[in-house]
């Protein structure tokens, strides 16, 4: 048996729940390690730029499923969804850092701090991306939605572009490590055009 029959039945012997567990630790070791100094002289810029960082390796990991599926073989669809609903939950967490910790809710220099830095309302528009795929991720919706569900999901594409180019630019100096995640992002998304366009094709 090969590497990767064994990932698939390794993949199909696992329920669900054991992702959105494991995918909480780095939450819960930020939150541990912020009271006790472990994360630097400002804990507060780093909780939210780790929660930021967490929340889009999860959306690349989303967008990696598929890939992996069709070029290697290997199947973790049934964990997709938890990946994209984890990436939801840090974005989320991100969010709050930002307005509860960071800005504590000021609305004037939050609104100075929108101005200035335009690119968090790119994190923003990606965050608004996300919404109605994390309210339509049940397989409720899935089922009532139909091929629509499909469609709506597609948003994932430009929420994770969105997300990789405010991470981009909330840093004052391009790093080696941003632009590794960009241009993932790009290269994924960019299969996922060169398909639509074969398909449109064919």
């Amino acid at each position: 048996m090969g590497l990767v029959d064994r990932i698939n039945r390794a993949a199909r012997a696992l329920p669900e729940w054991p992702a959105y567990v494991i995918g909480m630790v780095p939450a819960a070791l930020l939150i541990w390690q912020a009271p006790t100094g472990g994360l630097g002289i400002d804990p507060v810029k780093a909780l939210e730029h780790r929660l930021g960082l967490t929340a889009l390796q999860f959306l690349i990991a989303t967008l990696c499923v598929t890939p992996l599926m069709r070029f290697a073989g290997i199947r973790l669809l049934k964990f997709r969804r938890a990946l994209g609903l984890l990436a939801f939950a840090y974005a989320i967490l991100h969010l709050l850092v930002w307005g509860l910790l960071d800005m504590q809710l000021l609305w004037t220099q939050i609104a100075a701090d929108l101005v200035k830095r335009w690119y968090i309302m790119l994190g923003f528009a990606a965050l608004a991306l996300m919404v109605p795929l994390a309210v339509t991720s049940t397989k409720g919706a899935i089922r009532r939605m139909g091929a629509r569900w499909r469609q709506l999901h597609l948003l994932v594409y430009p929420a994770g572009l969105l997300a990789a180019v405010h991470f981009v630019l909330q840093e004052k100096v391009w790093t080696t490590e941003s632009l590794v995640y960009a241009g993932i992002l790009a290269a994924l998304c960019a299969l996922r055009v060169a398909r639509s366009r074969l398909l449109a094709v064919i």
